[in-house]
């Protein structure tokens, strides 16, 4: 049976675009088209070569305007930081966006970047469609499919575990490990409205069950290193040091949204460098939804151990799949904003092969 194909741009290629980017080449229904990069040191590359695959024919350029001007179906858009401006350009010149960083569903606090992303929709006759994995899947896409299980809700948990000792990421230093544990709690790294942007899954879930959220409430702990703590930023990166003894060690941060009078959803993140740590938390890595009702219900999303026993943790890459496997609905769907309920189940496309 013969596959319609897509033409498709990858847009950067860190962990979260790499694993697009590997998914792209080995997808017979998809025609890699272009690939823009950051890293000098990429620039002129074959795209094959940046993950560990034959070469594939396509160069890597930081040209943004090469890039725009590529005839292409769609585009999955993995920046570190969002950035609305291009993505409305991306979506002007004709191409289907698929944002990891988003924004993801319409709501109260980004209704002027989705007018924005509308009206460039409008013009180029394309859709855009935000997602990820927190939000995009694990707050609102798994516990909205386990709900079906139920027969009441009393209340859902969306828990986040990380164990970065294991899984060294570039954030390590920027969210505020090795700071002194009361200047951090006085000050997080986080900026205080982080939650609008969980709002989105908050809301999608509320809605389903037929509620308003009423407000959301925050907390914030840390846990100290109880020895010194080497560390690095991970595989192909420079830099690293060592987390203190009695500085920050470990991150709690967690988000409820209320409706009628009583938390309905809560938002947990647990990041860890390892078990030395007081006080002590899981840290095996993965996604957990808990549904406290009627049967309780418990999930854990986590990847196979390894060769050593240990779970790596996988929302980077499968933030990446997650944009990537979508990107071809993306491109079949109505001009304008899809979101999770306008595409349905997405159905993969390319993934058993020969």
């Amino acid at each position: 049976m013969s596959q319609k194909k897509y033409r498709v741009i990858q847009w950067c290629t860190g962990v979260v675009g790499s694993a697009a980017l590997k998914h792209f080449i080995e997808n017979p229904v998809i025609e890699l088209v272009g690939v823009l990069v950051t890293n000098p040191e990429k620039v002129g590359k074959d795209t094959g070569d940046l993950v560990g695959l034959p070469k594939t024919g396509v160069l890597a350029t930081n040209d943004v305007e090469k890039i725009i001007a590529l005839d292409a179906d769609g585009v999955h858009f993995a920046p570190l930081v969002t950035d609305v401006d291009m993505i409305c350009r991306l979506l002007r010149s004709g191409k289907n966006v698929a944002s990891v960083a988003g924004p993801f569903v319409p709501n109260k606090y980004f209704q002027a970047e989705f007018d924005k992303i509308e009206a460039a929709c409008r013009e180029g006759g394309v859709s855009y469609h935000g997602c990820g994995v927190h939000p995009g899947f694990s707050g609102d896409i798994l516990p909205l499919t386990l709900m079906r299980l139920m027969n009441r809700i009393d209340h859902i948990q969306v828990i986040e575990f990380i164990d970065k000792d294991r899984n060294p990421m570039i954030y390590t230093e920027m969210m505020g490990f090795g700071a002194d544990p009361d200047e951090l709690l006085a000050k997080p790294r986080r900026a205080p409205d982080t939650w609008r942007h969980f709002y989105q899954s908050f809301a999608m879930i509320a809605e389903a069950l037929g509620k308003e959220i009423e407000n959301v409430t925050s907390k914030f702990e840390v846990a100290k290193a109880t020895k010194d703590i080497p560390y690095t930023l991970g595989a192909g990166r420079t830099g690293g040091g060592v987390i203190k003894k009695g500085t920050v060690g470990g991150q709690h941060y967690a988000w409820t949204a209320w409706a009628d009078g009583k938390p309905l959803i809560t938002y947990h993140f647990y990041w860890s460098m390892g078990a030395d740590i007081e006080p002590q938390w899981d840290i095996d890595s993965r996604y957990q939804v808990v549904i406290e009702g009627d049967p309780a219900l418990e999930l854990r999303l986590m990847a196979r151990p390894g060769p050593d026993g240990a779970r790596p943790f996988l929302g980077l890459p499968w933030t990446g799949l997650l944009g990537a496997t979508a990107l071809p609905a993306v491109c079949d769907a109505k001009p304008g904003v899809v979101t999770h309920h306008d595409l349905g189940v997405v159905q993969p496309r390319g993934l058993v092969r020969g």
